[in-house]
């Protein structure tokens, strides 16, 4: 599956502003994980860093600018994704189709994990999914290691309604209010002739993108876990230390020492 290196591009870009839709410090948000890589990494001399749900590789680039030394792996279960990933990216990363639900997606590693990072992916597992990739991580990752993921978490009982003024007045601050929305984002992709080579047999849910054979790739909606649930599922899968190392409202990177 290949896309034109231009047309992916406007594809990714496109994608880049809606996503700051739902994440107005998105670029911040970025930064703070990547901040946590090149500190995890900074006396191994070739480190392996993987993506986990890496989408068409917007945060897997900017790890890339960052620490130029590092072998990324990037994983997505969507080959259309990969594809636009690899079309602009091209060997920046080793972009792999693999279910992060499944534990065979660890064949794409070439050796010990020195950092995992993921950004608004891991909400679309179940709790048991979740739990059982942070086992199998935790399992390849080398001591001292890490994860830092970046999400949208649930806060304490009775603040969801402060959490989210506090993102609503971020946005409007940003000026990322009014942008293409994720459905939206996918509609006009599946419609555009230039890709029909790539979409062809993908169709529409409310809920998902489907592939050919009606699979969905998530789950309808968010597992709804707190900072407080990633770092318990992330000691009890083999993290020495886990917890908060940053937030805005809801918008929460949690990193899991190994």
């Amino acid at each position: 599956m290949t896309v034109a290196p231009d047309l992916a591009a406007e594809w990714i870009d496109r994608w880049d502003a809606q996503q700051e839709g739902y994440v107005p410090d998105r670029e911040e948000r970025f930064a703070v994980l990547v901040d946590i890589v090149e500190h995890a990494v900074r006396e191994v001399a070739e480190p392996v860093v993987v993506d986990l749900g890496c989408g068409p590789g917007s945060l897997a680039a900017r790890i890339a600018e960052r620490v130029p030394r590092a072998v990324i792996i990037g994983v997505d279960a969507d080959p259309l994704l990969i594809a636009l990933a690899r079309g602009r990216y091209g060997d920046l990363a080793r972009w792999e189709v693999a279910d992060l639900a499944a534990d065979d997606w660890t064949a794409a590693l070439p050796g010990p994990v020195h950092a995992a990072v993921s950004t608004t992916a891991l909400h679309w597992m179940l709790p048991e999914q979740l739990a059982g990739l942070y086992r199998t991580l935790a399992a390849h990752t080398a001591p001292g290691g890490v994860l830092a993921n970046g999400d949208h978490l649930a806060v304490a009982e009775g603040l969801a309604g402060p959490a989210a003024a506090v993102g609503a007045g971020r946005a409007l601050r940003s000026g990322v209010t009014g942008r293409e929305g994720w459905t939206d984002w996918w509609d006009a992709l599946l419609d555009d002739p230039r890709l029909a080579g790539v979409t062809a047999g993908r169709r529409r849910s409310t809920s998902a993108v489907q592939d050919a054979a009606g699979e969905s790739e998530h789950h309808d909606g968010s597992n709804r876990l707190s900072a407080a649930d990633h770092a318990r599922l992330l000691l009890a899968g083999g993290y020495s230390g886990a917890g908060v190392v940053w937030q805005h409202g809801e918008d929460t990177v949690v990193a899991g020492v190994r």
